[in-house]
């Protein structure tokens, strides 16, 4: 096999999109089959390069998701091949080489190589460190997760909740104590939903209650809250009594 001939190694599903491509580059034949049968076998695609250029060849005309280099190569070694790599692609490399001084796999880290593995290895090593890097360097990434909202509005309303402060449409601040706060906070997070008596309770701490007391402190908090609002509770349009139910919070909130 010349300088650059290239042994591909393929399974019958080959055309399947999910299968992940290793391209291997050593220049001892032996140690390119030792190397592709397992992977083969673990349902890679594998292809196999002798040197630098054997490797670019492959690289500049296929997709290739993971390099197995050999750190002594003919020519550019695999130090200056994994720099050259990074620099232009980001592909995941695992260094393969016959030294076992801590140094030179140190040094192949700090140029770039994801793992490295020293002859003569066990070929099921070499498919768990595959799979490994794989699995590091292709994992979907989680949607960053959007910021908390900072303000609520609602009716002419703003409810800050970084200064737990709400203000009506002229900017006037009616001052809220710390149960009412919670209370109204919880009805704009759900706003058009109807809350039970039961729910607004859990919002403050309570001795034991019967169910008729219960039910009047969950009324006398509303009607407070209400107050604060403007909110008639004769002919309420905002926390509006839902009969046998609750109260729900009739209005169309946009959070900032």
């Amino acid at each position: 096999m010349d300088n650059h001939a290239l042994l591909e190694a393929t399974r019958a599903d080959l055309g399947s999109p999910t299968i992940q491509t290793v391209l291997i580059v050593d220049d001892d034949e032996d140690i390119r089959t030792l190397a592709t049968e397992p992977l083969v076998k673990a349902g890679y695609r594998v292809l196999t390069a002798c040197d630098g250029s054997g490797m670019f060849a492959v690289l500049n005309n296929q997709p290739v998701d993971l390099i197995v280099l050999d750190l002594n190569l003919p020519g550019e070694d695999g130090l200056a091949l994994c720099r050259n790599s990074r620099g232009a692609r980001n592909i995941p490399v695992i260094m393969l080489t016959a030294r076992s001084e801590a140094i030179d796999r140190v040094i192949g880290l700090e140029v770039g190589a994801d793992d490295y593995i020293t002859k003569p290895f066990e070929p099921r090593e070499l498919v768990a460190r595959v799979r490994s890097v794989m699995r590091r360097s292709y994992q979907p990434l989680s949607p960053p997760e959007a910021p908390p909202p900072k303000k609520a509005k609602f009716q002419g309303w703003t409810l800050d909740f970084s200064n737990r402060r709400l203000t009506d449409e002229k900017g006037r601040v009616m001052i809220l104590s710390g149960n009412e706060y919670s209370l109204l906070k919880f009805f704009v997070e759900r706003a058009n939903q109807v809350l039970t008596r039961e729910q607004l309770l859990t919002l403050a701490p309570h001795p034991v209650l019967t169910d008729g007391a219960a039910q009047r402190v969950a009324d006398l908090q509303i009607s407070r809250l209400r107050q604060k609002l403007h909110d008639n509770a004769r002919a309420s349009q905002l926390i509006m009594t839902v009969r046998g139910q609750g109260y729900v919070l009739a209005a169309e909130v946009t959070f900032e």
